[in-house]
């Protein structure tokens, strides 16, 4: 009975000091509860052992000293141990001190098991080191684990995570029953490189009764980051008719392509799938709910998004919603958001700085925005990147301080990239400021030689001056350069499905239909006064007939026409465009939104347009 009681009351005391552990926050109170636990003998135990370096390892302050206690307080760990610290350190912040700590476990003779491998195999792909990797194959082949299917998956993985991709292959194909971790590993190594054909040859190969929502997840998220979004949405609608049901990655990669596509009845769908599917709203998925609802628009939903989320709202959620509100031109609610998130005691990152800074560039708020920037080092330590940088050069350009914004370049603490000089050349195009816009147009051709908006803006600028010769040179050096300007894309998502068109188009199945209709929209607006603005076309076409043919085919005046035809009146029509929405396309579409009592949403390559009554929310400043 005594021997009984002595025990009992030692497996309390155990779990007492345990139990301290996960009250430690210093190095200081974590060497008590150690000290204790030494006094005690309790570290003969390997249970407490486990526990103790377990919570160590759990805590990126207190690693260091698990591995101090480890390498000199243990005599002869086992294996166990051994993968347990491997592991754990893998999964750091210093994935590097796993394989550190591999070379002293090589070095103790200490054995292996089929557990070493995968843990030090996820170092090397936190690290992308592919040297590491293949001296890891060749312990693996060594010990005689050729055949264990944890190791050939972990070294699949490592070497697609590497871009070694014909190392990956070849270990998958000579697996006879590849299983699900082979197949997710090779096919998310081609989606991480961008190769989707390859992704998705392999993913149709892929048995249907192994796919799980991690193959659907993966080959979805590639094609979003590929850039390749309504592919991704036919994707994610082949998931739900699968037998799979979507998990949170699915959806937030779903989310991300309904936004670039401005999809938003898609969208919608997804958030109420997610709703009706009791998915809670965490902090990801607010993210992106949030960032969606704004790229297709609807600000108003955004905002009530992140007015439902019950728990503390985390500094991403907060910046997604102040970058929604700089999209949308909304300058003061985005600097009053900012305002309120610090008040809530959330400190914002260089990320909240860039979303405010655009809002302040976007809407004209010069004073703000050089408060707000020079807030990031004094009142946060954040030092401005160049992106920050990039930001108040935007902002200073449109608001016509081009000499402002000359200095503040050349003050920099780093050499300033294309997309400075850029933001500065089409502010001197706007502001008509020939002279300095010459000079940038010279440093970003030279520095930007592909890029042919460079060459454009140049040979207008060029043009305004009257200076005919020099214009049609810049136009010539483009062609010899082989440099082409990207074609003005826009799109208009109708019933769940996307249409596409392109300045000039004439590939859509109803091309005459739309181009007979613009005709008539086009009498209606020379009815009340339409005349077209040719100022942003290239001012070297000297023929006008020739310039005014060319901006009537422009592609955003294709997508409202076919909205006014496939949709009933009342009906808001939102367009998405991948540069610039020029003066004539602004001007039209503030028309169309008055005779024919329209709202019109319209995404541009930076920001959005709300075209109502005859008027538009950004107040014809952008």
């Amino acid at each position: 009975m005594a021997l009984t009681l002595t025990s009992s009351c030692s497996s309390l005391a155990l779990e007492h000091n345990l139990s301290c552990l996960h009250k430690c926050s210093k190095e200081v109170e974590l060497k008590q509860v150690h000290a204790r636990m030494l006094k005690s003998g309790f570290f003969h135990d390997h249970y407490a052992i486990t526990k103790f370096l377990s919570f160590c390892l759990s805590s990126s302050t207190f690693s260091s000293y698990a591995q101090d206690v480890f390498l000199n307080g243990l005599d002869r760990p086992d294996t166990f141990l051994w993968n347990l610290m491997i592991r754990g350190l893998s999964s750091s912040d210093q994935p590097q001190s796993s394989l550190l700590l591999y070379h002293r476990m090589l070095s103790s003779s200490a054995p292996h098991n089929p557990y070493t491998f995968p843990f030090l195999l996820k170092a090397c792909s936190n690290l992308s080191a592919f040297q590491e990797t293949t001296q890891i194959h060749a312990q693996i082949i060594k010990l005689g684990y050729w055949n264990d299917v944890y190791s050939v998956n972990s070294l699949i993985n490592s070497y697609a995570v590497t871009g070694h991709f014909n190392h990956a292959r070849l270990l998958f194909d000579r697996i006879q029953e590849p299983d699900l971790v082979s197949w997710n590993s090779v096919i998310k190594g081609y989606a991480k490189a961008g190769d989707m054909d390859t992704a998705l040859t392999l993913f149709r190969k892929m048995p249907a009764e192994k796919k799980n929502a991690i193959s659907w997840t993966t080959i979805i998220s590639g094609y979003v980051q590929a850039g390749m979004n309504k592919e991704a949405l036919q994707l994610f609608h082949e998931m739900q008719n699968s037998n799979v049901p979507p998990d949170k990655v699915s959806l937030a990669s779903a989310l991300s392509a309904c936004a670039q596509l401005g999809a938003l009845e898609q969208g919608k769908w997804i958030h109420s799938y997610a709703n009706k599917a009791k998915i809670s709203i965490d902090s990801v998925l607010a993210c992106v709910l949030i960032d969606m609802y704004a790229k297709c628009g609807d600000m108003e939903e955004a905002l009530r998004v992140f007015k439902d989320m019950n728990k503390t709202k985390s500094v991403q959620v907060w910046t997604a919603l102040i970058s929604g509100y700089a999209y949308h031109g909304l300058g003061g609610e985005a600097i009053s958001k900012f305002m309120e998130m610090q008040k809530m005691g959330v400190k914002p990152n260089a990320i909240t700085f860039t979303a405010v800074l655009t809002a302040c560039s976007y809407t004209g708020l010069v004073e703000e925005g050089k408060s707000v920037f020079y807030t990031m080092e004094r009142d946060y330590n954040l030092k401005p990147t160049i992106e920050h940088y990039g930001c108040m050069v935007d902002l200073l350009g449109r608001a016509g301080l081009l000499d402002e914004a000359n200095r503040f370049i050349q003050k920099m603490p780093m050499k300033p990239n294309a997309v400075i000089w850029g933001s500065l050349l089409k502010a001197c195009q706007i502001h008509k400021n020939i002279e300095l816009g010459e000079k940038i147009g010279e440093i970003l051709i030279g520095m930007d030689p592909n890029h042919g908006g460079r060459y454009v803006h140049m040979a207008n600028i060029h043009a305004m001056g009257k200076k005919w010769d020099k214009a049609a040179e810049t136009r010539r050096l483009m062609k010899e350069q082989g440099v082409v300007k990207v074609p003005g894309c826009s799109t208009i998502s109708l019933e769940g499905t996307t249409h596409e068109f392109t300045a000039g188009d004439r590939s859509h199945a109803e091309i005459e239909k739309i181009r007979t209709k613009w005709r008539m929209v086009r009498r209606k607006l020379e009815g009340n006064g339409y005349v077209p603005e040719l100022e942003d076309m290239p001012l070297d076409l000297v023929d006008h007939e020739e310039r005014e043919a060319i901006v009537h085919q422009h592609s955003e005046k294709l997508a409202v026409t076919y909205g006014l035809m496939k949709t009933k009146p009342g009906t808001t029509i939102r367009i998405m465009k991948n540069l610039r929405v020029c003066k004539d396309c602004h001007k039209v579409m503030k028309l169309i939104s008055k005779i024919y009592k329209r709202d019109i949403v319209m995404r541009d390559r930076t920001r959005f347009h709300h075209f109502r009554d005859g008027k538009c929310n950004c107040g014809d400043y952008w």
